[in-house]
């Protein structure tokens, strides 16, 4: 007998229609002999809607009671569920996330788990129930409501089935797998059947949205089997596990884009031991998470400093910035919110050379500029002008062979 835990999102639970045909996949899953622990995501549009309620009345509401607000939406969908699997004679019992004492820090809006009590939910399988969870929340210390962050319930799931040491843990979605790119951007993108814990992860970091990037570090972490399967039809969907020695790897794996990227440069600022932390401690301590960094030393003893922020975080940085700015008395600071990062992902880069140049070469003979460049083991990044996103994209799927039917 198989532990199994299966992850809704939105779009599969958007509307009492689908949340009774997840009720029916769950009882499948559960009619094969098999364990089921369900977490859902609150349905589609409704964190959204919520937030606009809050927004209406302040443009910043206070952050512990957004969360209070926003973890109702996952309770609506637990309860629903709940409600249709027992109406077709399947015990079930729903749990928020406090319930079943997801306890997490207190970083409200984007928390972290730290810890699982999974006593109940173990009680509750061992007598025969599925137990439906609400995902994207949890609980501080102090008691408080807490939430994950956007895409937090994959999280939820993956943290779920590593505490039960489950088989699997399957994540439901409006898509049938990990692709090698956007295939509303590429429509020859192609599905892969398999990839590594490594690359799903810099795919996640970078702008895919098929998964959030801290479930696949819970994932990778534990352990934890992942598959990547459609809500809506029938399929093997995507593994992701870890790299084995015999696996053939392709050279690229797939092509991942970020639309929500910002740029910041403070120029003319002393070249001296301590200044990175003197401009971006502060951007740092506001909760501003940085991506990409460059700094060019001049010829005047000086340096300027550009780094990318999300785009959501950008007027916040740029005030920063500006402070940081009059303090170092700075020449001048400028920023630009118009740019994507368009990256390379693929644990066969290890073994190859002349990935880059091939990736430079394709741009260029698009003429699409770099602004700014980013390397690591299996990744290499690109910032360029927004309106050359879907161009760029779909000359490096055709530049390394990424189409449906390649063997690359």
């Amino acid at each position: 007998m198989a532990l199994i835990v299966q992850k809704y999102g939105g779009t599969s639970v958007g509307s009492v229609e689908r949340i009774e045909q997840v009720a029916e996949k769950v009882i499948t899953a559960r009619n094969q002999g098999h364990k089921v622990v369900v977490v859902v995501s609150a349905m589609s549009g409704e964190t959204n809607r919520l937030l606009d309620l809050a927004k209406s009345i302040n443009e910043h509401p206070n952050s512990r009671e957004l969360d209070v607000l926003l973890s109702t939406g996952e309770q609506v969908t637990i309860a629903l569920l709940s409600i249709a699997l027992i109406h077709r004679g399947c015990p079930a019992r729903s749990y928020t996330g406090h319930q079943v004492h997801i306890l997490t820090d207190s970083a409200h809006n984007k928390a972290r788990i730290l810890d699982i009590d999974k006593a109940r939910v173990e009680k509750d399988l061992e007598n025969g129930t599925v137990v439906v969870v609400a995902g994207f929340q949890g609980h501080d210390e102090h008691g408080n409501i807490t939430t994950l962050g956007r895409g937090g319930s994959d999280t939820t799931a993956v943290a779920m089935a590593a505490a039960l040491k489950a088989d699997e843990c399957q994540i439901y979605t409006d898509v049938d797998g990990v692709y090698t790119t956007d295939p509303r951007v590429v429509p020859e993108a192609r599905r892969l059947s398999r990839i590594t814990f490594e690359e799903m992860l810099e795919m996640a970091s970078l702008g895919s949205k098929v998964l959030q990037i801290r479930s696949v570090e819970f994932a990778g972490k534990y352990n934890v089997p992942l598959r990547v399967l459609s809500s809506f039809e029938e399929g093997p969907g995507t593994l992701i596990t870890y790299e084995e020695e015999n696996m053939e790897q392709a050279l690229i794996s797939g092509i991942a884009f970020n639309r929500d990227e910002a740029k910041l440069t403070i120029l003319g600022v002393p070249d001296e031991p301590g200044i990175a932390y003197r401009i971006l401690g502060p951007v740092g301590k506001a909760n501003i998470e940085v991506d990409m960094i460059i700094q060019n030393v001049g010829a005047d003893a000086t340096t300027d400093f550009t780094f990318t922020v999300h785009r959501n975080d950008y007027k916040k940085a740029l005030d920063i910035l500006n402070s940081v700015a009059r303090e170092l008395g700075a020449r001048e600071v400028n920023g630009d919110n118009k740019i994507v990062k368009i990256s390379l992902v693929g644990v066969g880069m290890r073994s190859h050379a002349g990935i880059a140049s091939t990736m430079f070469e394709a741009l260029a003979k698009e003429g699409i500029n770099i602004r700014m460049i980013s390397t690591s083991e299996i990744k290499i990044s690109v910032v360029v002008d927004e309106k050359y996103l879907e161009l760029g994209v779909r000359a490096l799927h055709s530049a390394f062979g990424l189409e449906e039917g390649s063997n690359q």
